[in-house]
């Protein structure tokens, strides 16, 4: 007898809202709004495992209709076996000294180019890359070009001119006050 599980990934059903099925799937699972978020983050989620196959299809239509998207994976799948390929024999390293002379006589690689001798059969393909040899900058070193100093901008100012202290520069003036209201017809009684 088969396995299932219900894996979750954060997809709907298509016409779906996704507020909606926030809140469909929170009352559901009567969890909050934490717990929610997590199941909406994108990451495949299993929901629940090891179920036979009705109850696996009555999860999925009850989240279908609550319109989240899962998938029902049989457990009981064969895994396929992957052989790896056995790693080449290993070679022995040239010294130092060698490889400049090995590059010359492979090709006259210009110097400061990196030479990659392949690892392995996938390595290969990238052994005719043309790769500059970056070094290593030692602890501390700045490697950032020296950035120069910034120079002021030339500006023409000699068409302005300077006031005199106090002087009028067209400021608007404040309105004149309003005259005060006529109150000598208003009376105290006693």
């Amino acid at each position: 007898m088969s396995r299932y599980e219900i894996a979750f990934s954060g997809q709907l059903v298509p016409g779906a809202q996704l507020e909606l099925v926030k809140a469909n799937m929170a009352k559901l699972f009567q969890a909050d709004a934490q717990r929610i978020a997590q199941l909406f983050s994108g990451r495949r989620i299993v929901i629940k495992n090891n179920l036979d196959a009705a109850a696996a299809e009555k999860y999925r239509s009850t989240l279908e209709r609550a319109g989240a998207r899962v998938e029902v994976i049989d457990m009981d799948m064969p895994i396929e076996e992957v052989e790896l390929a056995p790693p080449p024999p290993a070679e022995p390293a040239p010294a130092a000294p060698a490889a400049p002379a090995a590059a010359a006589a492979s090709g006259g690689a210009t110097a400061g180019r990196l030479q990659v001798a392949p690892r392995d059969e996938y390595m290969a393909a990238f052994s005719e890359v043309d790769a500059p040899d970056f070094g290593i900058a030692p602890v501390g070193a700045d490697l950032q070009d020296a950035k120069p100093d910034a120079e002021a901008p030339r500006v023409d100012l000699s068409q302005f001119s300077l006031a005199p202290v106090g002087s009028d520069m067209g400021q608007a003036k404040a309105d004149a006050a309003a005259p005060p209201p006529d109150t000598s017809h208003l009376k105290l009684q006693e």
